[in-house]
């Protein structure tokens, strides 16, 4: 009989080794192992759950609110008989301890698993592009308007930079001590990796830079990742996201780096526009699959 309850450490062994079977040829998929996977639960504040039978982890489900709102992850079972029925019943489960009104998960454009979220009542809603270019060189900086200045972070200037990209994106993206984060999580990066544009002594738009580590380490790449960038909104249309964004992927080529991966969403049409001309190309497609749990009050 299957049974589904909280997740427990004892777990861990069992989750890892159904994720890397479950995703072992995904796309860029980098294996989990314990400690990986002990981190992101802790760190990302998961809910996870498990499913059982006979005393043996079947399947598992975990949710968590990110900047996109409340999101399903993890969704994963052995192929066994009941396979379709232990993930339904997983997803209904972890529904029932989400807080908001809407839900989402994200599925590999084109994938069958669209036509099963959808039976779960899941519309496709948007999706969010993995786009790369291939650093060759130095690129020119397109021209801004006078009197805005091109440069580079400052020691101290956290603050500014934070205020900056959560006012460009209109939410709380990020929050003070992800300098000191980062500088942990992907030497060599410092301030000197976050590109700004200032006018009159304030920063107007953002583009940071860091190496992707992970990529880099498993694949062995020297792949640079650009992220967050924001604009404000009353310094749109001014050429700041691209001069930023040309002189982070030269600062990238001037490390040794010979490619730039970023994320952007395939409903930001100006956004996608300008990367392309940069010379990103798409890498990968995902889609969302968002559901109302309950109508607004």
């Amino acid at each position: 009989m299957m049974n589904i309850r909280d997740f427990v450490q004892e777990d861990l062994p069992h989750l890892v080794n159904l994720l890397n079977k479950t995703y072992g040829k995904s796309y860029e998929f980098i294996p989990y192992t314990e400690d990986k996977l002990r981190s992101w639960i802790q760190e990302g504040n998961l809910k996870v759950l498990v499913a059982e039978e006979d005393g043996e982890v079947t399947g598992s489900i975990a949710c968590r609110s990110g900047h996109w709102g409340e999101e399903i992850e993890l969704l994963t079972t052995y192929e066994i008989p009941n396979q379709k029925l232990t993930e339904d019943a997983l997803v209904g489960e972890i529904e029932k301890h989400l807080k908001g009104e809407k839900i989402f998960t994200v599925v590999d454009s084109g994938s069958p698993k669209i036509n099963e979220w959808t039976e779960r009542g899941y519309k496709l809603e948007g999706g969010l592009y993995h786009m790369i270019a291939i650093l060759e060189g130095p690129k020119s900086l397109p021209k801004v308007p006078e009197g805005i200045i091109i440069r580079s972070l400052k020691p101290k200037e956290e603050k500014e930079f934070v205020e900056a990209v959560n006012a460009g994106f209109g939410s709380e993206r990020l929050k003070i001590g992800v300098i000191q984060r980062w500088k942990k999580e992907c030497p060599p990066f410092n301030e000197e990796w976050v590109h700004v544009a200032e006018i009159d002594n304030k920063i107007v738009s953002v583009v940071a830079s860091r190496p992707d580590v992970e990529y880099n380490e498993f694949f062995g790449g020297k792949r640079g990742y650009l992220g967050p960038a924001a604009t404000l909104s009353e310094h749109r249309s001014k050429n700041l996201a691209s001069a930023l964004a040309c002189r982070a992927m030269n600062f990238l080529f001037q490390k040794g780096l010979d490619s730039v991966a970023l994320y952007t969403s395939e409903q930001n049409i100006p956004s996608i526009t300008l990367l392309r001309k940069l010379g990103f190309k798409i890498g990968h497609h995902w889609v969302f699959m968002r559901k109302q749990l309950s109508q607004p009050q």
